[in-house]
């Protein structure tokens, strides 16, 4: 049996158990400490703005912002039905009620028509929304301009959920930093990781300063054990924030090498014309965290469930997109708002393996198996 390729591994640079030793050596071993202070700067100066909570998850800065924001329970919080469980979860959190709204076909991220509709829906309900969360899906930017335009018409604050978007950009500007929060995921399988970890953004210094003190169990600044607010243990460790700032010095090649495996597989591919690739508007710079890719089965007879098994039986590892929240169980009660888009792409699309350690020849192994299941 041939090696292993993983669909995105974790890819060290050579630094981080010197970060990790020094945590050790002045016995950090905590949720604070020398390296998470670092790593937070690391992040801010590399957007360009801003101020950062280095966290435990991206669930648990996507939580934090909905917390900030004052989301209780009954409230309305929009957000994109195309993404991963972790970008609605938070919502029940708070006891609010997630309203879906659908994709568009050009970047497949939150439709902004889709979301007007939505809005005027809750508001004609008597609660406009008191949150929007956007995803930037396998690190391709949304429609932001169109979105963003909504938001300051209706007086509604936004979060994007840059989870698998670090090191993206729109018109210039880091995904992540065009709206009042934004969250990061470091997950062993992000482009950057901390084994586990997250990020919360904000320009809003005072937000992020609450944020931290939300992170370690709200307790008040008395002589004693007072806590006035619940709080919550959502520190990052010192030891993975060590980890984080050898990660950061190798971000732009990782950004690199994954935009690399999208060119290749975008070349290999570009005689079969009923493969179509996740779109990268003018506007928008994408880190491809993940190269994913429609198919048309009425055309070739061949599904995403046929790749993704060939693929196996050759130890090559892919994955389905994500199932949409609006046709999850857990959310069968949910407004949702547009058409099939979304659940056209779930039913279409795959992804392939695109870790920044891949070889040209894991590369080639990959397209290999797909070109003679057309051929």
């Amino acid at each position: 049996m041939e090696k292993r390729i993983w669909l995105s591994p974790p890819h060290m640079g050579g630094t981080e158990m010197s970060y990790i030793q020094q945590a050790f050596d002045t016995n950090w071993i905590a949720p604070v400490g020398a390296n998470v202070d670092a790593f937070e700067k690391q992040i801010e100066e590399f957007m360009g703005c801003g101020h950062v909570a280095a966290l435990s998850s991206g669930t648990a800065a996507l939580h934090l912002a909905l917390v900030l924001l004052g989301v209780t329970r009954g409230d309305f919080v929009i957000c994109q039905s195309l993404t991963f469980a972790a970008s609605a979860n938070p919502i029940f959190y708070q006891g609010a009620t997630p309203v879906f709204v659908d994709s568009e076909p050009l970047t497949w991220n939150i439709c902004p028509d889709a979301l007007e509709s939505a809005i005027k829906h809750c508001v004609r309900k008597g609660k406009k929304p008191k949150a929007i969360i956007i995803v930037h899906l396998y690190g391709m930017p949304a429609r932001m301009d169109e979105i963003i335009t909504l938001c300051h018409h209706h007086d509604i604050p936004l979060i994007e959920d840059a989870a698998e978007a670090l090191g993206s950009a729109y018109k210039g500007q880091k995904a992540g930093s065009l709206c009042k929060f934004g969250i990061f995921s470091f997950n062993g399988n992000k482009i950057l990781t901390t084994s586990g970890g997250g990020a919360l953004w904000s320009a809003d210094q005072t937000a992020i300063q609450k944020a931290k003190f939300l992170a370690t169990q709200a307790r008040d600044p008395a002589p004693h054990y007072a806590h006035s607010v619940t709080g919550y243990n959502y520190s990052l460790s010192n030891i993975c924030a060590g980890i984080g700032r050898g990660q950061m010095q190798v971000l732009e090649d990782r950004i690199a090498q994954r935009r690399a495996n999208y060119t290749f597989y975008q070349q290999t591919f570009s005689t079969l014309a009923r493969l179509q690739f996740q779109n990268e508007p003018p506007e928008c710079f994408s880190n491809r965290w993940l190269t994913a890719l429609t198919l048309d089965f009425q055309q070739t007879g061949i599904s995403p469930q046929t790749i993704i098994a060939a693929l196996e039986c050759k130890n090559i590892e892919s994955r389905h997109l994500w199932k949409p929240m609006h046709m999850q169980p857990l959310f069968k009660d949910a407004p949702y708002f547009g058409g099939t888009i979304a659940g056209d792409l779930f039913r279409s699309g795959i992804c392939l393996p695109s870790g920044s350690s891949l070889a040209e020849d894991d590369l080639q192994r990959v397209t290999q198996v797909i070109t003679n299941l057309f051929a």
